[in-house]
């Protein structure tokens, strides 16, 4: 699902899965961790981009192979790819980017998050969705978003799902640049990733790395928490419930159960 190409100083990593909007499939951490450790190991590359090809930069977890896991084991072992993924990025020296356009929905949102710069445009729509889906949002979202948008704020989208559009999104912080035409989106995102590129690498490395650990000291406080609640959750029936109801293309009836 990922591509992998460098410009010059520059990696892009491509979300290409148009035909499902970019839904991650299992196989996509792997991926993902693959691609971070590449990009790290390269002397020639100094900044990792990322965007999405097709329609939008990932609609996030690919909902119809969510019946494909098997018991509690095997779903920990997913939020655990999903996580250690994230974590790579978060972990990588060299800054990221994210370029969005179209959706970036639950494990998609969190990626453009996770990363150092997040650039959108005007189709740009963001949320963290996994309550939709009767799940909690173990994968990160409960330290990213507190610390980006403030906290109540932060449990408010969370507990709700609703979606906050590209110019909404930089105004409450989660995005960082918003330009006002999506054909504006590429140029500058190459435009910060050069500026990037063109700084002494280990001061860069030293600058982002510091802030990053203190984000790793709240994250390994409460993710163990968020990663209990996604599990249990992925367990219940209205998770099921929401499943079926993508599936049928209707509204979910959550029961509590």
């Amino acid at each position: 699902m990922l591509t992998y190409s460098v410009e010059g100083a520059v990696a892009w990593a491509v979300l290409d899965r148009p035909e499902k909007l970019n839904a991650m499939a299992r196989d996509f951490w792997p991926e993902l961790t693959a691609v971070v450790e590449r990009a790290a190991a390269d002397p020639q590359v100094r900044v990792l981009a990322f965007r999405g090809e097709g329609r939008c930069f990932s609609v996030g977890g690919d909902i119809a192979s969510f019946g494909e896991l098997g018991d509690a084991a095997d779903r920990r072992a997913y939020v655990g790819e999903a996580l250690g993924a994230y974590r790579a990025v978060e972990a990588l020296a060299k800054p990221t980017i994210a370029a969005v356009h179209g959706h970036a929905l639950g494990g998609g949102c969190e990626l453009t998050l996770v990363c150092d710069v997040v650039v959108a445009g005007p189709s740009s729509v963001f949320a963290d969705t996994h309550v939709n889906m009767g799940i909690g949002a173990g994968d990160g979202g409960q330290v990213i978003w507190p610390f980006l948008i403030g906290v109540n704020k932060a449990k408010y989208f969370l507990m709700t799902g609703d979606r906050i559009k590209g110019k909404e999104a930089e105004e409450l912080g989660l995005v960082n640049f918003y330009v006002e035409d999506d054909a504006e989106l590429m140029p500058k995102a190459l435009e910060i990733a050069e500026r990037l590129a063109s700084g002494a690498p280990q001061a860069v490395a030293a600058s982002k790395m510091a802030i990053n650990a203190y984000l790793r000291s709240v994250s390994s406080m409460v993710m163990p928490i968020c990663l209990k609640y996604e599990q249990l959750t992925m367990q219940t029936e209205d998770h099921r419930e929401a499943v079926r109801a993508f599936q049928e293309k209707r509204p979910p009836r959550f029961t509590g159960k």
